[in-house]
């Protein structure tokens, strides 16, 4: 499957408004040709995700493409965090989520449905609500040209026993697997280690891993994942990893925006979602400085050719 990238992107739009031989041309054009995510949450009403929707899938079908979308509306999204929101209720959210599914209608996309759901769900609350809105979301989608994967968190977070059983009670039998290090920094191979230990508890089930900026592995100390100095961008994204010690990675791909912000983090940084123009740069020129590293997407993958 071949990944679309947003030609209006925000690396697009820098890149652009820069030029090609301003500063930091290079790093923003590696960041801007490379597939990544689009979002669709709750700053979105129904119509206006249904209307992005639609256009993203619209244009990528046009160019023999599919894009990854993400889910990231359900109600309580963040336990209070930074990126703190979502819908009203439960019928609000269902509704928002089919608007999504008549944007979609029979193209082909992946989606990442609800980015730590089920992590955080011992930290929101209503546990049942929230587990049946995730079934009926899957439910909704897989009317869809899509293919979902359901956002299982990611291998510093809850484990493995614990995820597996919090996923069952969801169910898969909408969805092609799980998701795993959405917007985080671990490693590719600890992921995938978790992937596989997942997999192994719920049928031998895919799972993809959020590679945009785990060149370097996570950062340490509090909020080290908010915004860390000293990432990097990571593997560029591919949906055939053919990793023998991974069989059941479906696919590598840069799930995070790559230079919106994690957040404020306690720090002043600029809101959730924001763009941060150096950040990103900076991602990428610490992934350039490591020759033959899995950050350096070097050439054009399959998905981008």
């Amino acid at each position: 499957m071949q990944l679309w990238a947003d030609p209006d992107s925000d690396a697009a739009r820098e890149l652009a408004q820069r030029g090609q031989d301003g500063p930091g041309a290079a790093a923003l054009a590696r960041i801007a040709q490379t597939p990544n995510a689009v979002w669709l949450g709750d700053w979105m009403s129904a119509e206006q995700a249904r209307a992005r929707a639609e256009q993203v899938t619209t244009a990528a079908t046009a160019a023999g493409q599919a894009p990854v979308l993400v889910l990231y509306a359900i109600p309580d999204k963040d336990a209070g965090g930074f990126s703190a929101g979502g819908a009203a209720n439960a019928g609000a959210y269902m509704a928002w989520v089919q608007a999504v599914a008549d944007g979609i209608g029979n193209r082909r996309a992946i989606v990442i449905v609800e980015p730590d759901a089920l992590a955080q769900i011992d930290q929101v609350g209503g546990g049942d609500e929230r587990t049946g809105m995730l079934r009926d979301a899957l439910a909704i989608l897989a009317g869809t040209g899509a293919t979902s994967y359901l956002d299982a968190g990611n291998s510093g977070w809850v484990d493995a026993d614990t995820m597996a059983a919090r996923v069952q009670a969801v169910g898969l039998e909408n969805a092609a697997g799980v998701a795993l290090n959405t917007s985080n920094f671990n490693r590719t191979s600890d992921e995938q280690a978790y992937g596989e230990a997942l997999s192994v508890k719920l049928g031998g089930v895919g799972y993809v891993i959020d590679t945009s900026r785990n060149g370097n592995g996570p950062a340490t100390g509090n909020l080290a994942w908010c915004n860390p100095a000293g990432r990097a961008l990571g593997q560029t994204p591919t949906t055939s990893p053919n990793d023998p010690a991974a069989p059941h990675n479906d696919a590598l791909l840069w799930v995070k925006q790559v230079g919106q912000s994690d957040g404020e983090c306690d720090r002043g940084d600029p809101p959730a979602g924001t763009w941060m123009p150096q950040y990103a740069i900076d991602l990428a020129d610490a992934a350039s400085a490591q020759p033959g590293q899995p950050g350096q997407p070097a050439t054009r993958t399959e998905e981008q050719q």
